[in-house]
């Protein structure tokens, strides 16, 4: 998370031919394999391209308590970690490795390749969405070996992106920075500029430099090839979209199938980005608050005109009160992490209205533990890697705002956008962490240029809270792309039980058959 934002080489190639798979042990309970190397393979990575993998039991893959359960007792799937450069430029000087989960395709006979999948963030754990999936799967578990990918820096992948420790990430949570004096903004950017220095003294410059989607891209073609792929087939959503549409970019020949969900719209500044966002919130609460002034127990009262003032009412007094919960306190800004967690789907709107009931009795526990949902820390108070591999990702993919009119101007907007989360204070226009970052950005909002790429497949849902519909018609415009519409509520759609989307998706993934011009699915 960007402080305070609740999101979102050319080489001269060869041809070389699929090889077989190479039976063998590495060490006990390790399966060595080769697929690799296939398609095209850039010049000097062959070693990369063609390497072998080494397939094991996924439990010390598990670096948290949420994919230890997501791994645990699913005898069906496998994992290993494939080598990459750092730098792409500098192929024979430091490596790293990127961690992989993969479930075989059931009817090995019918096998179309495989299927990569990235579930955004940044910094979400592809390994961890995979193990989730499996058991949606339908036809494409058949067909597709599924494979997860923990993107370089984040999860199972060696080195993992930390800037805090568990203890500072908590006492982070506690750090309100809504003072929007001078006073206040320079206190807030003193911790912003501690952050980063945090990271680049934990991780490195020259690691931070190469965690980008730049080099992400070029490390899923790596992967294409070692598993034996010629063509990619790839599943990402939401920030997944980006590492789809930019890899679309640098290997368009590459492409088998995309599938793009919940798009971010590669036209966009972080600004306005991030005010777009604040206004899918506030029509995903709106639609919230209707939903909930039609039960009696509706924490926000029957008026959903009022629900914005009500909301605030319950929320605001923890600025000076948090709330304690078994030996933790619920902070402000939990309070509204919890709040947009719930946003992200219908299925939540129970639990946030129970939470804000409890919250008008003096309780948090369930506020805090969406947040902690959204933090990704477990029981155990143990985080994963997603908070920081957000921050490092963002840094580096997009261009540093350091102009205080700008960003006093998109914290306007965004208040104005999200009345509900309007903390009634001035509009701040304090520098964040990425004001501070040791290295440059590498990447600029703009069209998708990909000559030569075949027919992708974007989904879009009209009430998207965290990436607006409009985002995903943006992007299959400027991919030439197919577009799936999904009326409802929730952030992404895809594989998630509903069958006019999911056999739209199946039949381009392993048909290549895109759906009508037109196709809307409820």
């Amino acid at each position: 998370m960007v402080r305070r934002h609740l999101l979102l080489f050319l080489a001269l190639p060869v041809l070389a031919a699929c090889s077989t798979a190479v039976p063998g042990r590495a060490t006990p309970g390790t399966a060595l394999e080769q697929r690799g190397p296939a398609g095209v393979v850039p010049a000097g990575l062959e070693r990369f391209y063609g390497q072998q993998l080494g397939w094991e039991d996924c439990a010390p893959y598990a670096t948290t308590g949420t994919t230890k359960a997501e791994f645990k007792n699913k005898a069906n799937i496998e994992c290993a970690r494939v080598e990459v450069p750092l730098d792409y430029a500098k192929p024979t000087d430091r490596t790293i490795k990127i961690g992989l989960l993969r479930q075989r395709a059931a009817k090995p006979d019918q096998r179309v390749g495989s299927l990569l999948v990235n579930p955004g963030g940044p910094g979400g754990s592809g390994m961890a969405a995979a193990a989730s999936l499996t058991k949606n799967l339908g036809d494409l578990g058949d067909r597709f070996d599924l494979v997860g990918f923990d993107p370089r820096g984040v999860g199972a992948s060696e080195p993992s992106v930390r800037c805090l420790t568990d203890a500072e990430r908590d006492a982070d949570r506690l750090d309100l920075d809504v003072d929007t004096s001078a006073a206040g903004i320079a206190q807030t950017e003193a911790e912003n500029k501690d952050y980063a220095d945090k990271c680049a003294q934990r991780n490195g410059a020259d690691f931070l430099e190469h965690v980008g989607t730049r080099d992400v891209v070029k490390d899923m073609d790596v992967m294409r090839s070692a598993l034996g792929d010629a063509k990619l087939s790839f599943i990402g959503y939401s920030y997944g979209t980006r590492i789809g549409s930019e890899y679309a970019e640098a290997f368009p020949g590459n492409v088998r199938a995309l599938v793009l969900d919940g798009a971010v719209d590669p036209t966009q500044s972080d600004a306005d980005s991030l005010v777009a966002q604040g206004a899918g919130f506030q029509k995903a609460f709106t639609a919230f608050s209707t939903w909930c002034a039609a039960r009696k127990d509706c924490a926000l009262g029957t008026d959903p005109a009022k629900a914005n003032t009500a909301f605030r009412d319950l929320t605001l007094p923890l600025i000076q009160r948090p709330v304690d919960v078994s030996g933790r306190k619920l902070s402000y800004t939990d309070a509204i992490t919890g709040a947009i967690q719930a946003m992200y789907s219908q299925e939540y709107w129970t639990a946030l209205n129970a939470a804000l009931t409890e919250l008008k009795n003096n309780r948090g526990s369930t506020l805090l533990l969406l947040a902690d949902a959204y933090y990704d820390r477990d029981d155990q108070g143990v985080y994963s890697s997603i908070t920081d591999a957000f921050t490092a990702i963002k840094c580096v993919d997009d261009p540093r705002q350091t102009d205080r009119a700008v960003l006093a101007d998109t914290a306007r907007k965004y208040k104005e956008a999200a009345p509900f989360l309007d903390d009634g204070n001035p509009p701040a226009a304090a520098l964040d962490a990425c004001a501070f970052w040791p290295v440059p950005p590498t990447a600029t909002p703009h069209v998708p240029k990909a000559d030569g790429l075949p027919p992708i497949l974007v989904v879009s849902t009209t009430g998207d809270p965290a990436t607006p519909y409009e985002a995903g018609v943006n992007l299959a415009k400027a991919l030439g792309g197919g577009l799936v519409t999904f009326q409802g509520n929730q952030h992404t759609v895809f594989l998630q039980g509903n069958k006019c989307v999911d056999s739209a998706g199946d039949d381009y993934l392993i048909n290549l058959k895109l759906p009508p011009t037109g196709t809307t699915c409820s």
